[in-house]
């Protein structure tokens, strides 16, 4: 009996194939949409909010949801629900710069780490660890110190943190790329090292640092909530969900409203970017198939 017979007249099935017919794992569905409701409301906050978010108004000052005011109003009788919006365009902001400087620094880094000797490798990592000793709350607190607090600040701060991981899953990667056949085919070619990373080591770890990217913005979505919780993050009065959450402490036995709304959307949005790290971790991993 032939192969095309075996597979019931559709031909061998190959690994291309069976990648292709991958069902989208739910956990990237789920942080998908979730990740795009976010950033759907970072976008609206550029053209429409309801309320100026910064208006004080003592008038209206904890105001219940209503028609008028969704959220309803905090105890300077600002909008909350705009404060939301704005916020969501903050939190995006920091957490988009703070992985871009990981990943720019992370990823040339572990390439050299898995290309170079290894000496020079282990160098590189035992640098890392030393990084890596420093969480990134803790290293936003440093740098808050010694150049004051800011949404500057915090973005530098938490995008250093975050280049030992990048760093470390890039070189494994690295590793695995520079044991292949063609890139032995390359070296033996006489292809310079710099082109054996562009053609060759680059391509092959894109989707890691994809995946790595999308866990770095959950860490850095909290790490800026911290921080502006802590009164080092974004200062006054650009909206933060972080301060929100601390001028509501306060009033958690009166209005406990004004911790929710916030609190919600820092879980939703660091859910929602863990979701998507999960699921493309499943869809890029070529194992997972084989441990299904």
């Amino acid at each position: 009996m032939s192969a095309m017979e075996t597979q019931g007249g559709t031909g061998p099935t190959t690994p291309g194939a069976r990648r292709r017919r991958r069902p989208v794992p739910g956990s990237l569905l789920v942080g998908g949409i979730v990740v795009t409701v976010v950033i759907g409301m970072a976008l609206l906050s550029f053209v429409w909010t309801p309320h100026d978010p910064t208006l004080v108004n003592p008038a209206v000052r904890l105001q219940e949801p209503s028609l008028e005011y969704w959220f309803g109003t905090d105890k300077f009788g600002r909008d909350v629900f705009s404060q939301i919006l704005i916020g969501s365009r903050t939190t995006l902001f920091v957490g988009l710069v703070a992985v871009g400087v990981a990943a720019v620094v992370g990823v040339p880094l572990g390439i050299l780490a898995g290309m170079g000797p290894r000496w020079f490798g282990e160098l590189l990592m035992r640098g890392n660890d030393l990084i890596l000793a420093f969480p990134a709350l803790l290293l936003a607190i440093m740098f808050a110190a010694v150049y004051g607090a800011g949404t500057t600040v915090a973005m530098v701060a938490i995008g250093i943190a975050s280049i030992p991981g990048f760093a470390r899953l890039i070189r494994g990667g690295t590793l695995q790329v520079m044991g292949t056949e063609y890139v032995m085919a390359a070296r033996s070619a006489g292809r310079r090292p710099f082109a054996i990373a562009l053609r060759h080591v680059l391509p092959n770890v894109s989707s890691l640092v994809i995946v790595q990217a999308s866990v770095g913005f959950a860490i850095a979505v909290l790490a800026e909530a911290a921080l502006s919780f802590l009164g080092f993050g974004t200062p006054p009065p650009t909206p933060s969900w972080g301060r929100m959450l601390q001028e509501s402490q306060e009033l958690l036995s009166s209005a406990p409203r004004l911790a929710v709304f916030p609190g919600v959307a820092i879980a939703v949005a660091v859910l929602g970017f863990n979701l998507l790290g999960d699921g493309l971790r499943d869809r890029f991993d070529p194992k997972v198939e084989d441990r299904r």
